[in-house]
């Protein structure tokens, strides 16, 4: 039992630093950027919150434990906003292998059934083919999207985004899981384009 302790503590110290990794999305009120630790526990409030807009088959608990721990690779990457080099370093193969490199280094701190359990649901989560997976990763292009808008613009402002863009990079990734959320938040967050001719 002491090893086991000691095991899961570590992984806690080690996640801990999650908190200290800076997102380009701002907080509602655009006083300063969100951490990585706040956008996975608002993430997982998400999940729970928006549980009856997922499809059918989606085990919501499943997405929170997903939720929780999807950007715990930030930890030795950073965070790579979806908008940055024009929409590309998000999902380049560099940065994809960097991210399992860290997921196997941070998930291993774990007892291993802990560590196998961690790293299946990060990698489920990574290919987005499964109900849940799919449901989890909408919801993780919403919330930013929501913030932004509730900021003033945020990262759309920094990174430039278009209207297209953001329909293209991130609407889409919304809308494969969650439609009809989608559809709401579009009617809400296209005027701030507009307004812009963006």
């Amino acid at each position: 039992m002491t090893d086991r302790l000691e095991q899961q503590f570590a992984f806690l110290r080690e996640v801990e630093k999650l908190k200290s990794v800076t997102r380009a999305t701002p907080i509602h009120d655009a006083s300063r950027p969100e951490n990585s630790a706040e956008h996975s526990w608002t993430l997982a409030l998400y999940a729970l919150v928006l549980a009856d807009q997922a499809a059918p088959g989606v085990d919501a608990l499943r997405a929170v434990k997903m939720l929780l721990i999807h950007d715990i690779v930030e930890i030795d990457v950073g965070d790579v906003p979806i908008h940055s080099a024009g929409g590309t370093a998000h999902s380049s193969a560099d940065i994809q292998a960097a991210e399992l490199t860290a997921a196997t280094r941070i998930f291993s701190l774990l007892p291993k059934d802990m560590a196998d359990e961690f790293q299946a649901l990060w990698e489920e989560f990574e290919a987005a083919e499964t109900p849940t997976a799919i449901y989890a990763k909408s919801l993780d292009r919403a919330q930013p999207v929501l913030l932004n808008h509730q900021s003033g613009g945020g990262s759309w402002i920094d990174y430039d985004v278009t209207w297209d863009q953001l329909e293209t990079r991130v609407g889409s990734k919304i809308a494969r899981g969650l439609p009809g959320v989608w559809d709401w938040v579009k009617t809400r967050i296209r005027p701030w384009f507009a307004d812009r001719g963006l």
